[in-house]
């Protein structure tokens, strides 16, 4: 990944953008995609579509902008912050850690509180409270103080700095899904530079953490033939994995495609050979009930649409511990780029019947 490309990454990363509060991430995203498109549109709710014009078909990329977060739901008297979940916040690692909440005033910083292990009855320790019942201490004097700095409804994030790890893995908070958000853009950006045949979309979401909201919007009226939809996806290759969920699924070997359900077939066969067209590693995985991304919302847009859902291995998800490989961010904006290359070589990405 060359230095443009980090830089890239690194200001997605920096940002805060909990679901309904994705601006900030859209800005950046903007900025970036504006370089290589012929226009870019924002609607009501932030949603974000680039497009570079060019012949028939028109494919789509896309990525989400929000992260899981939290609200403020409640100032007490003490000047404690009791908040409620913005989307799957894992109450089991939120205890202890530092957060930022974004007031209209600023930044305000706090802590979630977690009882001194000295003072615990370690007979609960594996019972973890839920978030609506967790405070967060920000070290106000009393309830007016804290009145004074946080207003009710004021988003938050843990906080977790972006740090390197061995062998090309990068250890961030909100990798769910800035690096969707990267390949989106990248893949884009590659297509356009590789001169395709096909009209590119890049697409940026926003709400997908509560129920792949932003996706119905933008379907509603986006007028392509597929989409490719780039989020993270469970990795298998560390200790933590569930033994009973069989996958294969491993940091460092590629993007995943999924078969079966809401990813279409004709569009998986494309992206398989287009990461062989790439020369990049593309692994394969079963698909279970739903893809749980905005994949499923573009899938029955508009009446149908061919989709599949890209995934990039991820560890750890929904925790301020998530770790990817750098590597597959790369070769899933390569097997976008290869696919948008190819786009026209099929007379249709429907199924034959």
């Amino acid at each position: 990944m060359d230095d443009a490309r980090r830089t890239f990454l690194d200001e997605l990363l920096a940002v805060h953008s909990p679901t309904g509060h994705e601006a900030a991430a859209q800005r950046v995203w903007v900025e970036y995609v504006s370089q290589y498109a012929d226009r870019v549109e924002t609607d009501a709710y932030g949603n974000a579509v680039a497009v570079a014009e060019g012949g028939a078909p028109a494919v789509a990329f896309t990525g989400h902008a929000d992260e899981i977060g939290f609200a403020v739901a409640e100032i007490t008297e003490g000047g404690f912050v009791r908040i409620a979940p913005i989307g799957g916040l894992d109450a089991s690692v939120t205890r202890g850690s530092q957060v930022r909440i974004e007031t209209d005033d600023g930044p305000v910083n706090g802590v979630i509180g977690q009882a001194a292990v000295h003072l615990r009855d370690h007979s609960e320790d594996g019972a973890a409270p839920s978030v609506t019942e967790q405070y967060v201490d920000i070290g106000a004097a009393d309830g007016d103080d804290a009145r004074d700095r946080v207003s009710v409804g004021d988003p938050g994030v843990l906080v977790s700095e972006p740090r390197e790890l061995a062998g090309g893995r990068l250890n961030a908070r909100s990798l769910d899904n800035r690096t969707g958000l990267w390949v989106a853009a990248e893949g884009f950006r590659r297509a356009v530079e590789r001169d395709v045949d096909a009209t590119v979309y890049a697409v940026s979401t926003v709400h997908e953490e509560i129920g792949t909201r932003g996706a119905r919007m933008v379907g509603f009226d986006l007028d392509v033939d597929a989409v490719v939809a780039a989020d993270v996806t469970h990795a298998a290759d560390d200790p933590m994995y569930p033994a009973e969920r069989a996958s294969t699924v491993a940091l460092g070997d590629g993007p995943v495609v999924m078969r079966g359900g809401t990813n279409h077939p004709v569009v998986v066969s494309a992206l398989r050979d287009a990461a062989a067209d790439a020369g990049a590693s593309l692994q394969v995985a079963a698909h279970r009930i739903s893809t749980g991304t905005d994949a499923d919302a573009f899938g029955t847009a508009g009446g149908g649409v061919p989709t599949a859902d890209l995934g990039i291995p991820n560890r750890y998800m929904h925790t301020p511990a998530e770790v990817v490989d750098l590597a597959d961010l790369a070769a899933g904006a390569d097997v976008l780029a290869a696919f948008a290359a190819h786009a026209g070589d099929r007379d249709s990405f429907g199924v034959s019947v």
